[in-house]
């Protein structure tokens, strides 16, 4: 029986088991999301890790499902920029995740193509003045579909864990509505909570 030890690199990234920590206490942070060539917060973290990340990225115009309209504000079917990834580390894909942005945050911001350039779209849209001031996430418990199953590799109906991320401007306006979708056996997840 082989067993793997926990490490944690200097800038406290871990890799528990051979899996990736989500660390929510500060991969939303400008100085982490830049840091060297990095395209945003899931770069990052692989990087750090010593792994390789790719992201392939489609981009297209189409309706917000009902519960990401109520989250931005519109009504249901509202046109919407969305971005759905494949997130890979090295060749093994880890997560799906689909963003919805409103139509005039993603023109000002100029991130309706694959590559939003260093720092990822959050960046992009604190350059367009709208910087997310608020970031809140959901986990739910969900049956992988027919689609997830096939990407995933994994049967249909497997409990997978997905991540509703929300960022607010500090006027309280979503400017980003992303669902997570994270591969089974991958990810630790941490979030640091106020007390006072």
């Amino acid at each position: 029986m082989t067993t793997h030890q926990n490490h944690e690199t200097k800038d406290g990234f871990i890799t528990v088991n051979h899996k990736i920590l989500r660390d929510s206490s500060n991969r939303y942070l400008r100085a982490r999301r830049e840091e060297g060539t990095s395209r945003g917060a899931f770069d990052t973290e692989i990087r750090k890790l010593g792994g390789v990340p790719r992201v392939e990225t489609t981009v297209e115009r189409d309706a917000a499902p009902e519960a990401v309209a109520a989250i931005l504000g519109v009504e249901a079917g509202t046109e919407t920029a969305t971005r759905k990834r494949q997130m890979f580390s090295d060749d093994r894909l880890v997560q799906l995740a689909d963003s919805y942005i409103p139509l005039d945050v993603a023109e000002a911001a100029g991130i309706e193509q694959p590559d939003p350039g260093k720092g990822g779209i959050i960046s992009r849209m604190a350059e367009a003045g709208f910087e997310q001031a608020e970031v809140t996430e959901e986990i739910q418990q969900h049956s992988a579909t027919e689609a997830e199953a096939t990407a995933l590799d994994i049967e249909a109906g497997t409990l997978l864990l997905r991540i509703i991320h929300v960022g607010r401007t500090s006027e309280g306006r979503a400017v980003e509505v992303t669902v997570h979708t994270l591969a089974p056996n991958a990810w630790v997840l941490r979030y640091s909570v106020p007390t006072s």
